[in-house]
């Protein structure tokens, strides 16, 4: 951030969050509290059970485990700032603290797209081959998947935010989002970003077709298969076990396509960082609701360690 005209350059950005009178902003600041408390909470609760309770040791919760915890650090990376600036009306965030926002924001994302993805396997190879299932998923393989989320998202997000940080930013530091995504930082550079910009649209292209393009071949497979079984009971038992995951994926990928995929407006400013909060906030919190309230298993495991608390005191 230096080398601009006039000793232009700053050390810092300012969030341009909702512009709200003081009753307002108190009452944002609770929802969001709430929210970001449940999804904490939610999420860890899930991680705390995965690896608690044996009969959850399964490829299938290992992902969900691995999705939760994903949740919690982008969930933390992001909400306390906010909330900082909400409450306090700071809307500074330091250009470290922003890279840093930056590179956890994405590989939380990417990971959360390779994780998706994973389940989605996970729920083809439960559904269209049951037989064989424990011999393909076997302990090795879905922790490679598992790291491989972990390893490509980090190596993504690093190479990212490091072509980020050797922009210049001479102008404008006021970034139209309650946090530092790539897309609000890089158009406030005064460097050419063309190239910067090709090279986002190949990546974003590249990431949908290596993992959204998979996950519909999979539902198409499963929903085939399904169609398949001839009892009533057995296609609603094959289907209820995808519809979780069905849950997460449209509340996850709903907001992000809408986003991304919408024409450019002048006013879409408050609309972009509603649909921001969706994936980033919501999203994190209605992941465990879905799987605690449409899962036996997990209703199970949660009845479980409850009842070895009570038998303790």
């Amino acid at each position: 951030m230096n080398d601009c005209p006039n000793g232009s350059a700053e050390n810092e950005f300012y969030i341009a969050i909702f512009s709200l009178s003081p009753q307002t902003q108190v009452e944002l600041f609770s929802g969001i509290l709430i929210i970001y408390l449940m999804a904490l909470l939610g999420n860890l609760k899930i991680s705390f059970l995965v690896f608690m309770v044996p009969k959850l040791h399964t490829p299938m919760y290992f992902f969900l485990c691995n999705l939760s915890i994903l949740d919690v650090i982008s969930t933390t990376t992001t909400i306390p700032k906010l909330l900082a600036i909400t409450l306090t009306k700071d809307h500074r965030i330091s250009y470290r603290f922003c890279m840093t926002q930056l590179f956890f924001y994405m590989l939380c994302t990417d990971g959360e797209f390779f994780i998706l993805t994973s389940m989605a396997y996970d729920r083809y190879v439960a559904v269209c081959k049951p037989l064989q299932y424990y011999m393909i998923m076997r302990k090795n393989v879905y922790i490679i998947m598992a790291s491989s989320a972990w390893i490509v998202g980090t190596l993504n997000s690093l190479l990212n935010t490091l072509l980020t940080c050797v922009l210049q930013f001479c102008y404008s530091h006021d970034i139209n989002n309650f946090f530092c995504d790539l897309n609000s930082v890089v158009v406030l550079s005064s460097s050419d970003i063309t190239s910067r910009k090709v090279f986002m649209v190949i990546e974003v292209f590249i990431i949908a077709l290596l993992q959204f393009l998979p996950m519909i071949i999979s539902y198409v497979y499963i929903f085939s298969a399904i169609k398949k079984i001839c009892s009533s009971s057995g296609r609603m038992k094959a289907f209820s076990s995808c519809t979780s995951h069905l849950i997460t994926v449209i509340l996850f990928y709903g907001p992000l396509m809408f986003l991304y995929l919408k024409p450019e407006s002048e006013n879409s400013k408050e609309q972009d960082m509603l649909l921001s909060m969706l994936y980033l906030v919501v999203d994190p919190m209605l992941n465990p609701l879905v799987y605690s309230l449409r899962n036996k298993e997990v209703m199970g495991a949660i009845s479980s360690v409850a009842r070895r608390r009570k038998a303790k005191l």
